[in-house]
């Protein structure tokens, strides 16, 4: 009952399109080295930029979300007052990133790890760090009120013996080699969400164990680039990928090649706009100017400054304003007039 173990009996062929993504990924992981030695400045924005983005993608993914005014004070602060539960969860996820950056190669995947994220990450809540006790099924609820289940998940007596074969099954494979490091990644993260083992927080956990794996395999781009702001960037195809690929898992007839292959293109990404971010040759800038341009070239050609604010977690307002009007008649337009004002890409 997991995709590591289909990979066990070698009766399976790898799609053309996971291969490319593999030799893509391999490219950049050669490559790696060489970008992390350039600009130090401009490698301590992106990291900086990456953590802030990371805490308030992954939860805003699961709907926990953090006033944008507020999101410094809670991410940055050493000791922050929180205002509520979502405050408390972005900063636990936080501290969660924070243990991963600096420890990685001291975590081993295990159910000791994977329990002390999920307690990181939910705080001061009754159940943090435990499996869940009640079985529940994964529902996607309509605006119309009606609902279905979109998966059934392993039930909560179960729960414990899945995940001890499951972090079980990924040191064997990684031991004894059943399939490519990157390909068991995306089967083990399916595998953990299929599994569904805490009661909340399974989603951030996953791709906080994402992160982590990718350090153990060596590829890093995770460090600079928000491997979950770009997951929410695909959200809906994250979902789709993620209930294709979820169908038949308990009778181990399932597909796990469609959510493979998204878990492959955003590490792929990442890498991409990584490369990009440290190849820029400009003028240098402020860390916090560095946030807002970045942002800008990620919005559409057309694009409202509250979209621009939201962009740039833990940004003031008057920053970005401030930067967005040094770049008008250069690189952007205003259409519009008030707060609500249309503002467009030039070229």
């Amino acid at each position: 009952m997991s995709t590591l173990s289909l990979f066990s009996t070698g009766n399976y062929s790898v799609p053309g399109g996971t291969s490319w993504y593999l030799a893509d990924l391999g490219e950049f992981r050669g490559k790696q080295e060489l970008y992390t030695h350039q600009s130090p400045q401009r490698l301590k924005t992106l990291r900086e930029h990456a953590l802030i983005e990371s805490a308030v993608s992954s939860n805003r993914i699961e709907g926990v979300t953090v006033d944008p005014q507020r999101v410094r004070d809670v991410l940055v602060s050493l000791k922050p007052l929180f205002l509520d539960r979502d405050e408390e969860e972005v900063r636990g996820y936080r501290e969660a990133l924070t243990l991963i950056h600096g420890h990685a190669a001291d975590l081993s995947i295990s159910e000791e790890t994977v329990l002390q994220l999920h307690r990181l990450t939910r705080g001061e809540i009754w159940d943090a760090g435990c499996y869940k006790s009640k079985d529940g099924d994964i529902i996607e609820r309509y605006t119309n009120g009606s609902h279905r289940v979109r998966f059934r998940t392993v039930p909560a007596a179960e729960t414990p013996e899945s995940m001890g074969s499951l972090v079980s099954e990924w040191a064997t494979c990684l031991e004894e080699r059943w399939v490519h490091p990157l390909i068991a990644l995306a089967a083990f993260n399916l595998d953990f969400l299929c599994i569904h083992p805490f009661r909340d927080g399974n989603g951030r956990v996953s791709r906080l164990l994402l992160l982590l794996q990718c350090y153990h395999l060596g590829y890093e781009a995770g460090r600079y680039i928000s491997l979950e702001r770009l997951i929410e960037q695909n959200k809906e195809r994250y979902y789709e990928t993620l209930e294709q690929s979820s169908q038949g898992w308990h009778e181990n007839e399932h597909d796990p090649w469609p959510y493979i292959n998204f878990v492959l293109y955003i590490l792929k990404e990442a890498y991409k706009e990584f490369v990009e971010r440290v190849g820029e040759i400009q003028a240098p800038r402020g860390s916090k100017t560095e946030m807002v341009m970045t942002a800008l070239q990620r919005l559409p050609v057309e694009f409202t400054l509250t979209q621009l604010e939201q962009a740039c977690p833990g940004v003031s307002k008057d920053m970005v304003r401030r930067v967005l009007g040094g770049q008008k008649g250069k690189t952007v337009e205003c259409v519009g007039r008030g707060p609500g004002a249309k503002w467009k890409k030039k070229g």
